[in-house]
């Protein structure tokens, strides 16, 4: 399965989302979108991405962009995750992976010698269109969110 084509539109969605929302790609047209997928709430490089868009999302908010991040953890946790990290956007439960197979980012993983399926660590930027702008796959997590904010900031007006 391959994911969204650059510059096409991205196929509509609807998600489970902390704060009890149900979020659909469709509603959030007339503003950007970065959906971030990560493999695991609380874990080191997952709370380190998270920070990061925390962080910067003032300069995003600016910007007319909504911050998305993807996992499969359940609702529970995320909203226990995002509490924690005080993350001031929402999180998208995906536990039976309908998002991450129409973004494509489930990959073979191997850890501590054993193979198994996992989510690898994917940004996509959505225009305020819904067209797909720029996707970043097998994301190094230092510098990331910057440089996707600058990104956001390269779009056109």
């Amino acid at each position: 399965m391959s994911g969204p084509t650059i510059n096409r539109v991205v196929k509509d969605f609807t998600a489970d989302a902390t704060g009890d929302k149900r979020i659909r790609l469709k509603d959030l047209r007339g503003q950007n979108v970065v959906l971030y997928f990560y493999p695991k709430d609380s874990t080191p490089g997952c709370t380190l991405e998270g920070q990061d868009f925390r962080d910067l999302h003032t300069k995003f908010r600016r910007q007319k962009t909504v911050i998305l991040g993807v996992s499969r953890d359940s609702l529970k946790s995320h909203e226990k995750f995002r509490e924690k990290q005080s993350f001031p956007f929402d999180l998208l439960s995906d536990p039976d992976e309908k998002l991450c197979k129409q973004f494509d980012v489930i990959r073979e993983k191997k850890l501590y010698g054993k193979t198994f399926l996992g989510i690898e660590r994917s940004t996509f930027l959505i225009d305020s269109a819904g067209k797909l702008r720029q996707e970043w796959r097998k994301v190094k997590v230092k510098g990331h969110a910057e440089e996707v904010l600058e990104a956001v900031k390269a779009l056109p007006k």
